[in-house]
């Protein structure tokens, strides 16, 4: 499993390149979690170990940065088989994860 500092790392330097590129990635709360069972056309969702859901845009899986938390997850938690996918963390962390 990648530890913490360099995923963390990993997302800084994501964030400058798509800052270089003037492609900055923000999310608004109501956009990023999600409460209700609906999810917008053109969104997954991911559930975090303590079921906080968190919906985001599909053009975000051919980010490097989601691939890697998505190869985090199938190493932790194996292929999901008909259920919901899991990341290995809590909602505050994916939540600072998001911010940076």
């Amino acid at each position: 499993m990648m530890n913490t500092k360099k995923l963390i790392k990993m997302f800084r330097n994501w964030q400058q390149r798509a800052a270089l590129h003037r492609k900055r990635i923000s999310f608004q709360k109501s956009s990023a979690t999600s409460s209700s069972t609906a999810v917008e056309k053109g969104c997954f969702v991911v559930y975090t170990t303590d079921n906080t859901r968190f919906a985001f845009p599909i053009s975000y899986l051919s980010n490097s940065v989601f691939q890697e938390l998505l190869k985090i997850s199938e190493e932790e938690f194996g292929l999901p088989n008909g259920g919901p996918i899991t990341l290995p963390f809590d909602s505050v962390f994916l939540e600072y994860l998001i911010k940076l």
